[in-house]
């Protein structure tokens, strides 16, 4: 054993190596060197968010519902107002009923004008004896007129006077019969264009509608006369004048009076004379005396007073 008692190999016995017997030291650990690090630029700022408006959030809810509704809506609106605006008149509405005859075209009928002067009609018609004639008639038609339609030539020189034809619905009278029988007696040279005096023209539908005309020629049913005549009180017997109406009692036209003894061509002549005259601005006459000629403004259907038929302003 070595002096000393220690081992073979030199190392102390029951020891630990020599360089184990040096107090460890620990090195204490250096910090990581500071480095600077560069200055980054701030992200942006993101703009606060605007709460959505009420319509953006109906149409985010709604998505595109939200644009067919108000479509829709227009639609239903525009609807509703076509319907409104194009809804037929009803019988009261002054539309004219249609033609009785193949000659009447149906017009509407012209709410009337204020008249400028008094209606005028044969006074006091409720004394006057029931009349009985070749023709039979209708007491009462629909109350509404249709204009016969066509135009005539000019009758005579002068100023002209258009005028146009009006039968009343229903009463079975052939409308184109009636306004050649009107033509041909202001056509004739005693009537009332007689010397130049005016010229005269029927007009049709047409220039009835636009007020293409000067006065009118109806035939109107006698339990109709008060609508067509107010206020004058023709009974349903006598004709009448109302604005610029010739009103010829369907009654009279078909049967005459009793004085006319059955001439029933020459009083159609007559009556149409005496009513437009007063469409013209004439009024009644007397009869000049016995076995003279009645002056056509002469209450004739009432009775001839004395003096002999006559149907003409210029006989």
């Amino acid at each position: 054993m070595p002096p000393g008692g220690g081992r073979p190999d030199g190392r102390p016995s029951g020891g630990r190596p020599a360089d184990a017997r040096r107090p460890s030291v620990r090195t204490a650990e250096r910090p990581a060197p500071l480095v600077a690090r560069p200055e980054l630029p701030a992200p942006p700022r993101r703009p606060a968010r605007r709460p959505p408006s009420g319509v953006r959030r109906f149409v985010e809810r709604y998505g595109w519902r939200a644009y067919a509704i108000p479509l829709l809506t227009i639609a239903t609106v525009a609807t509703l107002v076509d319907l409104a605006v194009g809804t037929p008149q009803g019988p009261d509405s002054g539309a004219t009923a249609a033609p009785t005859t193949a000659a009447v075209v149906s017009a509407p009928v012209v709410e009337e004008p204020t008249p400028t002067a008094p209606a005028e009609g044969d006074a006091d018609p409720t004394g006057a004896p029931p009349t009985v004639g070749v023709e039979s008639y209708v007491g009462r038609g629909e109350g509404t007129l249709s204009v016969v339609d066509g135009a005539s030539q000019v009758y005579g020189s002068g100023p002209l006077q258009r005028f146009i034809v009006e039968v009343e619905n229903g009463i079975g009278v052939d409308g184109g019969q009636f306004a050649r029988a009107v033509e041909a007696t202001l056509a004739d040279p005693r009537s009332w264009g007689s010397g130049g005096q005016m010229s005269f023209q029927r007009v049709g539908a047409a220039e009835a509608a636009a007020g293409g005309f000067e006065f009118k020629v109806s035939l109107v049913s006698p339990g109709s006369m008060e609508t067509y005549c107010p206020g004058v009180g023709t009974g349903g017997y006598t004709s009448c004048r109302y604005a610029d109406r010739a009103v010829i009692n369907l009654a009279r036209w078909a049967t005459a009076v009793p004085d006319y003894e059955g001439d029933v061509a020459t009083y159609r002549q007559y009556v149409v004379n005496h009513e437009v005259g007063h469409v013209f601005g004439h009024g009644h006459q007397d009869c000049p005396g016995p076995g003279q000629v009645a002056p056509v403004m002469q209450q004739q259907t009432l009775g001839l007073e004395g003096c002999t038929k006559n149907a003409w302003p210029y006989p």
